[in-house]
């Protein structure tokens, strides 16, 4: 007989290849993290450019010092779900604020953002009914397709017409769910919102927009793509993480249905999986309320997003997208990227080492991530990181030396 584990050979010899070639890109470890934006590798200072912290609110002082009363008054955690052992205050606060944040009647908070984009979709959608998502989706967003008994439908990335041609083919009967995302998390490109949205009222389906990495992002009040395309009236269910902008963990979901509330007993994900501790739900209407109330958070980031990737536009790298947060350095070969990676490491700089398949178009990307934290110096310190490696490894002709005078 099979070990059990024997048909994962091929992953662990990739694995195994991979780890030969320098660090364990899926097992860095930190010994010390210092700051939003910097962390101790041994005795090392690394700079922390793949860490998803948008408004670098981990160490806000009133966000710490809020968990850290809950969690003197309610203990570490609730041991088990909000169905058998009941909602604390905090959780239903949450959803209340998350809910007047985004003007919407409902508000579903979950203990991961995975678990929600998994519970929600799984749920909505069921045998007879359709779902249509994008090709290039999130894998918690594959995986809520996998659980549930629609039928699901792939279209091209971020191309409105071929999800049109596709809701056309579809019979009348049975709900049709569209999902995309506000941002996706890979290349950090925009979904053209207003134009699916478009297809979606003429073809009388709903949408749901997983807001994960442009909630506090975009959008005049940081609500995220569907507010930033003035669509949010036709953007039926907004799926978002704790984890991302907000700096803690959790997800949510937010929506105006009539019956919303009836997918508490209706979601598995929900009811089977315990809730989150009271501290962490007071860390995050904390940094929920930094969020609603700094506008100079995001236009930091913002500044800073801009300046990262303007930087490296201009040192000649292929990049990913426009500016945001998520600056994608798309290399074509995968051993480049792997040497290239380890070498921006071993001279302090922390990045994300995506490759294929999990990754579109099957290219090697270092992920960046940038931060409302992140200092000026930092950000024209990874830069020069870049082209001091880009030039060793010959991605880059050498930069020519500034006069002096």
């Amino acid at each position: 007989m099979m070990a059990i584990l024997e048909k994962f050979a091929h992953l662990r010899g990739a694995y195994q290849e991979l780890r030969s070639q320098g660090s364990d890109p899926f097992a860095v470890r930190f010994d010390r993290i210092l700051s939003p934006t910097e962390g101790l590798r041994g005795s090392k200072r690394t700079i922390l450019f793949g860490t998803n912290n948008y408004l670098g609110l981990t160490f806000d002082a009133s966000c710490i010092e809020a968990g850290i009363d809950q969690l003197q008054q309610s203990g570490t955690g609730t041991t088990g779900s909000r169905i058998a052992n009941g909602s604390y205050d905090g959780h239903t606060r949450l959803e209340r604020e998350l809910a007047d944040y985004y003007g919407r009647a409902h508000g579903m908070v979950f203990t991961t953002g995975y678990q929600a984009n998994l519970g929600i979709i799984s749920t909505l959608v069921a045998k007879g009914d359709y779902l249509i998502i994008d090709a290039d989706s999130h894998a918690s967003i594959y995986d809520g397709a996998r659980l549930g008994t629609a039928q699901v439908i792939r279209f091209r990335h971020n191309d409105p017409e071929d999800l049109r041609k596709r809701l056309a083919r579809l019979p009348a009967t049975g709900s049709k769910l569209i999902v995309v995302e506000g941002i996706y998390s890979m290349l950090g490109d925009a979904a053209p919102l207003r134009e699916i949205a478009a297809v979606k009222a003429e073809a009388g389906a709903y949408l749901l927009v997983d807001e994960a990495h442009s909630l506090g992002v975009l959008g005049q009040k940081g609500r995220g793509l569907a507010e930033a395309a003035g669509v949010e009236d036709e953007v039926d269910f907004i799926v978002g993480t704790f984890s991302k902008t907000l700096g803690t963990i959790g997800g949510f979901c937010v929506s105006d249905l009539e019956d919303f509330d009836v997918l508490r007993v209706a979601c598995r994900p929900y009811m089977f999986t315990a809730s989150l501790p009271p501290s962490l739900v007071a860390s995050t209407l904390q940094a929920l309320k930094r969020l609603r109330t700094d506008p100079g958070l995001r236009a930091r980031l913002r500044a800073n997003s801009r300046r990262f990737h303007a930087g490296l536009e201009q040192l000649g790298f292929r990049l990913g997208s426009e500016p945001s947060p998520i600056v994608a350095v798309i290399q074509e070969d995968r051993d480049l990227a792997v040497a290239f990676w380890n070498r921006l490491l071993e001279s302090g700089l922390y990045v994300n080492l995506a490759l294929p398949p999990a990754t579109p178009n099957g290219s090697a990307i270092l992920r960046c991530s940038v931060s409302a934290a992140h200092s000026t110096q930092q950000i024209d310190t990874a830069i020069a990181m870049f082209a001091a490696v880009g030039e060793e490894l010959g991605v880059l002709a050498p930069q020519p030396m500034a006069a002096t005078g």
